[in-house]
């Protein structure tokens, strides 16, 4: 079984869910890469200490990159995939344990 074939069972969607999903991650961070350089450059000067420079980085672009990429699987036609995904990572910051359905 190929990884292509392991992402499709593991995530339950076909041919083109799977390539949408991994168009969307690929957009997403090739646009949040794109961006890092004029939005650190706006906010902050050129002789920032790195430890800066990372704290406004997983402050400022990390959650651009979460947006992103629930737009683009919205664009691409797997919302509820990124949403879903993006939930869970919500529960995971905040330390939410699931309710189970009664």
């Amino acid at each position: 079984m190929s990884t292509f074939d392991t992402l499709r069972a593991r995530w339950g969607v076909g041919l083109w869910g799977t390539i949408a999903i991994l168009l969307a991650f690929s957009l997403a961070g090739i646009t949040v890469v794109r961006l890092r350089q004029p939005v650190l450059g706006l906010l902050l000067p050129p002789d920032a200490p790195t430890w800066l420079n990372w704290v406004v980085y997983l402050v400022i672009l990390f959650p651009m990159y979460q947006t992103l990429l629930l737009g683009y699987g919205a664009l691409l036609g797997q919302f509820y995939f990124f949403w879903g995904r993006l939930k869970a990572i919500g529960r995971f910051l905040s330390n939410r344990k699931v309710k189970p359905s009664a």
